[in-house]
Order: C-alpha cells, then sequence, then structure tokens
C-alpha cells in the first residue's frame, strides 16, 4: 500500500531513478519493435513471395492486438497493479520475440506478431501511468520530456539498426533486436511504484467487449483491405454497432474500462481526438517512406535507415523542449504551432523531386519532425492533469489507445494506397498533411479549456 507522499511527491531518491531507468528500457523496447519492422517490409515481402499491401498487416495486425487490448489491460492494471500487469507483458514479448526464429511462413509471422503485441500491450497500457507516480507532480511536464527523449532516441536507432541487420542478416532478426531492453527492464523493476489498487472484482465482461469491439472495427477494415470488401465490410460494421452499444453500457459504470467518464471532460476528449489524427498523420508517413526511397527512389535498406533518421533525431531535441514548454505555456498553441509545421513538412517532401538530395530530403523530414515533437508531450500532459489520480491507469491506457488507433489506421491507409498503386506518389504525404492540419484545429477548440 503506498503512502500519500507517493501520489504527491513521487518516488523517493534514489528508488525514482532506477525506476526511470526500467521506464526507459521498457520505453526503448517497444519504440524499437513499434518502428523497426517498417524498414524490414519490402524485404520481407520478396523473400515470403507477398505483395507489397499485404504486408503492411505485419505492421497492421501488431497496431490491431494492441488497440484491441490497452484499455482491458488498463483496467486490470488498476485492479492487480501496475507494476505486475506491465513486467508481465515484458515476459511474454520477450518469449515471443524468441519464437520469430521458427517463422518460415507469413501466417506464422503473423502469428509470432500477434503474441509480440499482447504483451506490448500489457505493458503499455500502464507504461504512462506509471510516470505520474514515479515523478512529482510538479515535475510531470519534464518526466514526459525525459520519456520523450528514450522514445525519440529509441526510434533514432530503430531505421538505422533495421537497415543495417536486414542488409547484413536475416531479416528475422529485427524482430529480437529489443528483447535485451526487456531484460534490462525486468532486471531493475522492482524500483517502479506499486499504488493501491482499486477494489472490487475486475470487470470481465466489458474488457471482452472492448477487445470485440475494437477487433471488429480494425479487424474489418484490415480485412476489407487486403481481403474481401464484402466480409470486411459487414464486420467492421458489426464493430461500429457493438461500439454505440459498448459505450452506452459503460456510461453507467464508476469505473469504465472504455473511459467515457474521462472522455465526457471536454478538454480530455478534444485532446484524444487530435492525438488519433496526428498520429495517423505520422504513421502514414513513417510506412510509406520506406517503400517511397525503395521503390521510387532507389535507395537500399540501410541507405532508408540513414535517411529516415533525421525524424527521430530532431524529435530527441524537441519534445523534452516541448515538455518542458507545456510547464509554462498553454498546450494547445504548443500543439497548433506544432501541427502547421508538420503539414508544411510533408507538402514539402511531396513537392520534391524523385532525385532530391539527402540533405535537401532530411531538413525537410526534420520540419516534420519539429511539429510532431511539439504536440505529443504536451497533449498528453494535459490529458493527464485533467484526469482523476484514481483514474491515472484509464488516462494512460487511453493515451497509448488514441496512439495505436491512429497509427493503425495511418499503417492501413497506406495499404490501401499501395493496393491502388498510388503509394508512391504525392498522395499519401498530401493527406497526411490534412491529417495533420485537423489534428490542430481540434487543438485550437479546447484553446479556451485548456
Amino acid at each position: 500500500m503506498p503512502s500519500p507522499a507517493i501520489e504527491t511527491e513521487g518516488l523517493p531518491l534514489p528508488r525514482r531513478i532506477w525506476a526511470i531507468l526500467a521506464i526507459s528500457f521498457g520505453t526503448a523496447l517497444f519504440m524499437i519493435d513499434g518502428t523497426i519492422a517498417n524498414v524490414a517490409l519490402p524485404t520481407i515481402a520478396d523473400d515470403l513471395g507477398i505483395g507489397e499491401g499485404a504486408v503492411v498487416s505485419v505492421v497492421t495486425l501488431y497496431q490491431l492486438v494492441l488497440v484491441m487490448c490497452l484499455l482491458p489491460f488498463g483496467g486490470l492494471g488498476e485492479q492487480f497493479g501496475l507494476r505486475r500487469v506491465y513486467q508481465t507483458g515484458q515476459a511474454v514479448f520477450a518469449l515471443a520475440s524468441a519464437a520469430t526464429f521458427l517463422v518460415h511462413s507469413f501466417p506464422m509471422l503473423l502469428v509470432v506478431r500477434g503474441f509480440q503485441a499482447l504483451g506490448a500491450a500489457m505493458a503499455l497500457s500502464v507504461a504512462t501511468a506509471m510516470l505520474r507516480f514515479i515523478y512529482p507532480s510538479k515535475s510531470l511536464g519534464g518526466g514526459l520530456g525525459i520519456n520523450s527523449v528514450v522514445a525519440a532516441s529509441s526510434a533514432a536507432l530503430a531505421p538505422t539498426l533495421g537497415g543495417f541487420l536486414v542488409q547484413h542478416f536475416d531479416w528475422r532478426w529485427v524482430f529480437v533486436a529489443p528483447v535485451p531492453f526487456a531484460l534490462l527492464s525486468l532486471a531493475i523493476g522492482r524500483a517502479l511504484p506499486h499504488p493501491e489498487r482499486a477494489s472490487g472484482r475486475y470487470d470481465w465482461k466489458s474488457g471482452l467487449w472492448s477487445a470485440a469491439t475494437f477487433g471488429g472495427i480494425i479487424g474489418g477494415l484490415d480485412i476489407a483491405i487486403h481481403g474481401s470488401v464484402a466480409l470486411g465490410v459487414p464486420i467492421g460494421v458489426a464493430g461500429l454497432i457493438s461500439g454505440l452499444l459498448f459505450v452506452r453500457s459503460q456510461s453507467v459504470r464508476e469505473r469504465p474500462i472504455f473511459p467515457v467518464d474521462l472522455l465526457r471532460n471536454r478538454t480530455i476528449g478534444l485532446a484524444t481526438i487530435g492525438a488519433i489524427f496526428a498520429f495517423m498523420a505520422s504513421a502514414a508517413m513513417l510506412v510509406l517512406l520506406p517503400f517511397r526511397l525503395q521503390r521510387g527512389m532507389g535507395y537500399s535498406p540501410d541507405e532508408v535507415g540513414l535517411l529516415i533518421l533525421p525524424f527521430p533525431l530532431t524529435m530527441l531535441v524537441v519534445s523534452p523542449t516541448a515538455g518542458w514548454l507545456s510547464d509554462r505555456f498553454k498546450s494547445s498553441i504548443l500543439g497548433m504551432i506544432g501541427m502547421c509545421f508538420a503539414a508544411s513538412g510533408m507538402i514539402l517532401m511531396m513537392l520534391a523531386p524523385a532525385d532530391v538530395a539527402p540533405m535537401d530530403f532530411a531538413w525537410r523530414l526534420s520540419l516534420t519532425a519539429v511539429g510532431f515533437g511539439m504536440f505529443y508531450s504536451p497533449n498528453a500532459r494535459m490529458i493527464f492533469n485533467s484526469a482523476p489520480m484514481a483514474r491515472t491507469a484509464a488516462a494512460s491506457s487511453m493515451i497509448a489507445t488514441a496512439r495505436l488507433l491512429g497509427q493503425t489506421m495511418g499503417a492501413s491507409l497506406v495499404g490501401i494506397l499501395l493496393a491502388a498503386g498510388l503509394g508512391l506518389g504525392a498522395v499519401p504525404l498530401m493527406v497526411g498533411a490534412g491529417l495533420a492540419v485537423g489534428a490542430g484545429l481540434v487543438t485550437l477548440a479546447r484553446y479556451r479549456t485548456d
């Protein structure tokens, strides 16, 4: 049972340092795994003999399972303990990653990715919640900024590491590369906070209903893209109907799995919608770029990794700065300015010629990264500051769900465009810029409540 000081003043030193390290290794683990596969997609498609549109399922299935499970596991974290759920997820992820060496077909790869995503969902659902218990409340913005530094550094490593592994080793190594971070986090995980659990019993029915609803909506979309429209559309429509009924049932519960109580708050609701739009924009761009650079511009996989590197490196500088600024300025203003930068960067990349010099491509990509870096940390901090302490895990899982929902929809959108033969042209970046503008407008709408 925690003392009240843990909720208001964070963990005492030196335990706080060890907890920050444990969270940092976990953040690195899932940031690397979430982006390293993008560079390998063209190689996987060639090796396993599948189409470019279909291979995007390696990304979308992983994200589908995450989206399905984040909210249920967030409720599980409130009920059974944040630290227990977090570390169990890391262990499941590590075991599934080791099984990648046994993969010799596309269906087997999808099964392994599904189990990886299951473990990742357990950990990610409560990861951000623990930051609120690790840092003093007055330093939460800075703590989110530090976490963003780790995330950006890991994202910077991912494309370069992925490109190197794909170029010189078997592509299966890209799915095993993040495992050492899981082992390090598990080794020092006892320092992580273990706040008081919620009373009562876990609502398993609502948890399964939530997973089925998100699975129907996103799974139906993916089936319609890569399989049968006649099958995918009914599944997606059934998911939407289930979602409406589910939200209605959750609205009368005291601690709902689907955080209706939080979304009723105008600030939280608008911040969540803005996050979905922003992550759709960034995911569409990052999934597209390896295809555009390899297929459209003739770069090798390791060169693609280096060309994408300016994005996470820029985020490395901008994200902590934005976290610090969010303690002093309105997050709505920071987010709106950021989305203007992001949209401008994508438009400039769209207008760049096919033989654009690497440095000319790099500054356009860096400008886009400045925009997303100014948006993410301040937006997350606003959601946390507006949520009650008792619903920290729910807020954490909601932030993660918004991120993954946006990333999944963005990747699916690229899959549609690739299958339609439009993936290598200007259309994806134009759509990404439009989504960034939408995120900026939603962010501006909450200016008065910020």
